[in-house]
């Protein structure tokens, strides 16, 4: 397939990065259990931080959509959060967030650090790699800690909704508490997020309510297939 079908069919694109970014978790699960779960988490958290900037328009049917590459990064980590509850305890998933929270923290102030090294004129690109990771490292403060923020009430929320779920349930209906559990904290996570902007003096409240509800859409589909993968996989390793 030439890869021009995904720029002239983005549809495409995003449903191929859902399945990418959740057959990326499946993968370190595979072959390395509950400690590449705790990878998939970090590893969501941090490129859902760095692609949060990266929106594209998609267009589905007639109507417009703003989407967010960070977006459906960031969805994948209910998906091993939820496995880790399910498999390893609420214990295991509470410790993989915290891992996730501190990999962003470390990562920013890495980037920020960097910034204090002026580039060298012997390489072409010491100023283009200087000024794109300046313009990650000095992304707005309110963003970064709105953003560590929504990560950690939703995925704690996640948390203990889904245990709780899987104590009512008796260990039965995996699809109700791995949907109820991710809708219900993504919908915290998109609108402490979306709102952050609003604060910022970047969106109207309008604005940002429209942004939120469009984003919640396209969540919703990605923790269908999320369901489908959790099934398939939750049965490979019991150790």
């Amino acid at each position: 397939m030439n890869l021009d079908f995904f720029l002239n069919n983005p549809e495409w694109l995003w449903v191929a990065t859902v399945f990418y970014d959740l057959l990326m978790a499946v993968i370190l699960f595979y072959f390395f259990g509950k400690e590449g779960l705790y990878a998939a988490v970090i590893l969501g958290i941090v490129l859902g931080n760095l692609q949060g900037g990266k929106v594209s328009d998609l267009n589905i049917m007639g109507y417009t959509f703003t989407v967010s590459m960070g977006a459906i990064m960031y969805s994948g980590i209910y998906f091993a959060t939820d496995l880790i509850n399910e498999k390893y305890g609420r214990k295991e998933a509470n410790k993989a967030v915290i891992l996730g929270a501190i990999a962003n923290i470390v990562i920013m102030i890495t980037l920020l650090i960097s910034t204090y090294y002026l580039p060298s004129e012997i390489a072409k690109s010491s100023e283009k790699v200087h000024e794109a990771i300046s313009t990650l490292a000095f992304y707005s403060p309110i963003f970064v800690i709105g953003s560590i923020s929504a990560y950690l009430i939703s995925q704690t929320f996640d948390v203990w909704i889904f245990h709780k779920l899987k104590v009512i349930t008796r260990g039965k209906h995996l699809w109700l508490r791995n949907n109820v559990s991710t809708l219900l904290s993504q919908a915290l996570d998109t609108f402490i997020y979306t709102f952050v902007w609003v604060l910022a003096g970047e969106l109207t409240f309008i604005v940002a309510l429209s942004i939120a509800l469009t984003k919640y859409i396209f969540k919703i589909f990605i923790a269908l297939i999320d369901t489908l993968f959790i099934y398939l996989v939750k049965d490979i390793r019991n150790a």
